[in-house]
């Protein structure tokens, strides 16, 4: 609501304010420009730092030695076996034979009618291989049942359990079937029952030693009920460029350094017959290499396109029109990245491969990288051993561009201290804001009150000339107008 003068007629209220606003006025665009230069500088540097670090995650990458020393493993025949090679392994070729894939052992005891009737009491000692175990059988667990389940319970460190497998036909009676974890020649499972004349029933009906095999073929008893051996314990069986090696596992770790096999499946007779064999090559990861040399180029790519952003010049309208500036254009840090990753990039080094395009990495007209893949397959086939020395190593490229953006992009780096000035420019810019703000009010308070006490004045002599003109009306002689 306006204020008007009682004795001025006059419009303080929006003199004032307009008063008021035409002080402030300068110094709040003069902030507000300030303010939106600081904003956007901030906002640019922190693209330009993530660009930046997006591109040093490539070159650590690439900068290590590991990268080169990585191997590649393939089976001929992946449902056999499969192949893992550490950075360890050399590189070869290897002539596989799967003779027989490592076993546990599985015994089943002898028949009985009935797995909840009582068959003994006494104590029975489990073995496979160097662990075994003992368990006391009372009335109360003297069942197949509960023979099971003390088994079970005291069977579980030694990597042995029980089940009880019924012959729906009666004619093989339930079962008590054991079985091992542990596979490999010597592991097979033994049952020996101790009893003595306080005992009742008879438990040794179970105590089963599988027979001595050769060829680990378990036998069919002829009576149906008789214990027997589902399989034996069993050592894989392969050869190596003929040279045969067994194993208790069917992971092999140390037949060849720094590779690990994990056999599958045994060859068919036929094939074993044949002599036939499956190959296992080591090789270099040279797909690995391509792949984050390729991962180079593309984030070097992207770091120029958002830098190419962060300092464009865009023309306005016609030739009076002011072009508008992105903002880091002219940034000094902008500047010395750029120079100092470019010097190095064009700096030739020594070896087969000495500079970027011998592995193929040309710089084109628009300052973006390509990559030629025909060139760096020859070169990772050629040169592969000088790739390291070029790439890798504190002296190597990739180390030495990490180098000249580090300082830049690191933690209370050189962006992160810009940050911080500008983070203070944008706070001072809050405090004079609300200087300024104070000031305005002591203004308004000011002007309106001068206002006010001009009002009153011209509203006394108002009053005072009213009196004045009806005191002189009034005195003799004076001619009035006529109406």
């Amino acid at each position: 609501m306006a204020i008007t003068g009682i004795g001025s007629g006059l419009d303080i209220s929006n003199i004032v304010s307009a008063l008021v606003n035409a002080e402030g006025a300068p110094k709040t665009a003069q902030l507000n420009r300030l303010e939106k230069a600081t904003t956007e500088k901030f906002t640019a540097l922190g693209s330009f730092r993530s660009a930046l670090s997006t591109f040093q995650a490539t070159l650590k990458n690439l900068s290590t030695a590991e990268t080169y020393e990585k191997r590649t493993a393939t089976s001929g025949d992946s449902s056999l076996f499969s192949v893992k090679a550490e950075s360890t392994a050399g590189t070869g070729n290897y002539s596989v034979q799967v003779f027989n894939l490592a076993q546990t052992s599985k015994i089943a005891l002898q028949g009985v009618d009935d797995p909840a009737a009582a068959v003994g009491t006494g104590s029975m000692t489990i073995s496979a291989g160097d662990k075994s175990f003992s368990i006391d059988i009372n009335d109360a667990n003297s069942s197949l049942t509960g023979i099971r389940d003390a088994i079970n319970a005291a069977g579980e460190d030694s990597g042995i359990s029980a089940t009880i497998v019924t012959d729906p036909s009666g004619v093989g009676g339930s079962r008590l079937v054991l079985s091992s974890t542990a596979s490999g020649t010597g592991n097979d499972i033994t049952v020996d029952v101790t009893t003595d004349g306080g005992d009742t029933g008879d438990l040794s009906v179970l105590a089963f030693t599988p027979p001595a095999t050769t060829d680990f073929e378990p036998t069919v008893p002829a009576d149906p009920r008789e214990a027997k051996v589902i399989s034996y314990a069993r050592d894989a069986s392969v050869a190596i460029d003929g040279i045969t090696i067994s194993s208790d596992s069917n992971t092999i770790e140390d037949a060849i350094d720094g590779v690990t096999i994990t056999l599958k499946k045994a060859q068919t007779q036929e094939d074993l017959d044949a002599a036939a064999t499956v190959s296992l090559t080591v090789g270099a990861d040279k797909a690995g290499v391509k792949k984050s040399l390729q991962s180079f180029v593309d984030a070097y790519n992207n770091m120029m396109s958002t830098i190419n952003s962060l300092t464009a010049v865009t023309p306005v309208g016609g030739d009076d029109g002011a072009p508008l500036a992105a903002a880091l254009v002219g940034d000094a840090s902008v500047r010395s990245v750029l120079s100092g990753v470019r010097n190095e990039m064009s700096a030739a080094g020594e070896g087969s491969i000495r500079i970027l395009a011998d592995l193929g990495i040309r710089t084109e007209r628009d300052g973006t990288l390509s990559l030629d893949a025909e060139a760096l397959d020859t070169a990772l086939t050629d040169n592969y051993d000088a790739l390291s020395n070029f790439l890798a190593g504190d002296d190597g490229l990739m180390m030495r561009l990490n180098n000249k953006i580090d300082p830049y992009s690191r933690s209370e780096g050189i962006i992160d201290t810009r940050n911080n000035s500008l983070q203070n420019t944008l706070s001072s810019i809050d405090d004079q804001r609300e200087r300024l703000n104070t000031r305005l009010v002591n203004l308004e308070s000011r002007l309106l009150a001068q206002f006010n006490a001009m009002d009153a004045l011209v509203a006394n002599l108002s009053n005072t000339s009213t009196y004045l003109e009806g005191q002189l009306a009034s005195l003799p002689g004076v001619v009035r107008e006529k109406q």
